[in-house]
């Protein structure tokens, strides 16, 4: 493998890298997306439970049909992981957010998300 230069790097860097920008720390994902994935599988499974423990020892066909059409009625939970944002997108809303609040000259500010952008569309090979 070929050594890369510094540009190289960090132009794959803005590029490939992902930042979480939900606004939550980037370890407690790691628990909360398990539980997030855990919460709705759990009450769809307790919502079966329910209306099939409800239908147990009937034997006539047309309960059975009720039931299912109860198990069909409501609509089942579900919950999906956002992506995380690209580095290169990110840095870019950090250095608006420091135009906007005065931090930073306009002038200079706009100059550097330039050389972001810049960065970020160079073909990566």
């Amino acid at each position: 493998m070929r050594r890369r230069s510094p540009q190289e790097k960090k132009r794959l860097s803005y590029a490939k890298d992902r930042r979480n920008n939900y606004g939550e720390n980037d370890k407690s994902s790691r628990r909360n997306i398990r539980r997030n994935k855990q919460a709705p599988h759990r009450a769809n499974r307790h919502h079966d439970h329910q209306i099939l423990e409800a239908a147990i020892g009937v034997v006539d066909a047309q309960m059975g049909e009720d039931v299912e059409a109860r198990l069909l009625v409501k609509r089942r939970k579900a919950w999906k992981k956002f992506p995380d944002a690209p580095l290169g997108a990110i840095v870019q809303g950090t250095l608006r957010i420091r135009i906007r609040q005065g931090i930073d000259a306009p002038e200079r500010g706009e100059a550097r998300i330039r050389r972001v952008r810049q960065r970020q569309r160079q073909p990566i090979w």
